[in-house]
Formats: C-alpha cells, sequence, structure tokens
C-alpha cells in the first residue's frame, strides 16, 4: 500500500523539535502538533498509509515519542509493530497505549478488533519490573521497559451517573499495584473496566 504525505512531513523531520507521532489518530488527533497516520483519509491525518509502510518511512531513532489511542487491539502482528516502533524510537523516548480491556463489553461487539488486552499483555513484550505476577518470554530481544498500567474505568455518554460510579472504581483498584493486580485476577467479570493504558519507555 502507497503511503501520502499529506503536509511533505517526513521531508520536514529535521526541522523539527521533538517527533511524536499519533498511530491510528482517526477523524482528529490528540495534540495539533503530533503527526497524525491513519489508514483512512481523514481531514485530521498527516500521513495516510498501512502503519507498517509508514514506520519504514521514517529513520532509526527519528521518533521522541508515540501515542496510541484504541489502535493496538487493530493490529493483527503485534511482536512485529513493536520491533518497528523499537527502531525509530530514539532511546529514551516512550511509547503510550491506551486499548480496551478485556473485560470491556462492547470489545467483540466490534469485528475489526483482533488482540484482547489485559493488565500482563505488554508484560510478554517489554521488561517488566512493574508488577508482581511474571510471564513467560517468548522474545530473544526486549526493547522497551513498561513503566506504568492504569486501569480506566468509564461509562460512555449518556451514561453519566454509572460514569461517576466507576471513576470511583478506577481510584480503588489504581491505588497501587496489589490493587490492580487482585482487580484482575479476581473482580473484572464483576466490575468490567473500559480500557488500560500502558506507558513503556525504550531502553
Amino acid at each position: 500500500m502507497a503511503i501520502v504525505d499529506k503536509h511533505n512531513t517526513l521531508n520536514s523531520l529535521d526541522a523539527r523539535e521533538n517527533v511524536i507521532l499519533e498511530l491510528g489518530c482517526g477523524k482528529r488527533k490528540r495534540q495539533p502538533h503530533w503527526i497524525g497516520i491513519d489508514a483512512l483519509d481523514y481531514q485530521g491525518v498527516d500521513i495516510v498509509g498501512d502503519v507498517y509502510d509508514v514506520l519504514a518511512a521514517f529513520p532509526d531513532g527519528s521518533v521522541h515519542a508515540v501515542h496510541s489511542f484504541h489502535f493496538f487491539e487493530h493490529v493483527a502482528d503485534l511482536p512485529r509493530l513493536l520491533d518497528e516502533l523499537a527502531r525509530v524510537i530514539k532511546p529514551g523516548g516512550m511509547l503510550h497505549v491506551v486499548v480496551p480491556h478485556f473485560s470491556n463489553p462492547y470489545y467483540y461487539s466490534d469485528y475489526t478488533h483482533r488482540n484482547p488486552f489485559g493488565l500482563y499483555s505488554f508484560s510478554y513484550l517489554s521488561e517488566d519490573a512493574l508488577l508482581r505476577r511474571k510471564v513467560p518470554i517468548y522474545r530473544d530481544a526486549l526493547h522497551f521497559r513498561l513503566m506504568d498500567a492504569q486501569l480506566h474505568f468509564k461509562s460512555s455518554p449518556p451514561f453519566y451517573f454509572r460514569h461517576g460510579i466507576k471513576r470511583l472504581f478506577g481510584f480503588l483498584f489504581n491505588l497501587n499495584r496489589y490493587m490492580r493486580e487482585f482487580y484482575e485476577e479476581n473482580l473484572c467479570y464483576f466490575f468490567p473496566c473500559y480500557e488500560i493504558a500502558f506507558t513503556l519507555k525504550r531502553k
């Protein structure tokens, strides 16, 4: 798939003080100075194309940070995406990923969703000194370090009362690592979580 660089962004990377990408930005970017990447040509998208093709056009270590909101669950090959992000993100750069939690009742309604995510999903793909439960590693090289994983509890409009109650759940279950791990093991199907936010650092 050919990429479309709508604003000649790739040729002006050297002129940018900080290169920050938003993968799967959709119809609007969270911040106007971020570089929006999406497979669909919405108005707010700066580079249109398949995520692997677009990232391949960035030089090694040229990106300071990457943000993604409800995009990673659509990706078929997550290890491949992490490898490509590790190539373009400079050492010490940050990766911020927000995805639906596997207990989200709306997750399975979207037929384009490919990957469910839980608290330990990135523990298989990065160095994890954050969570107490340890999981097996199936990769030779780990390019990222897991820095944080926060559970988000909320309801979509117009369910404002439920939203307020769920925010209280979020405060309780995010008090510390123990409460997050206790929640996912024992309570996630009683009190479904809407999404989970991961922060990773390029080693």
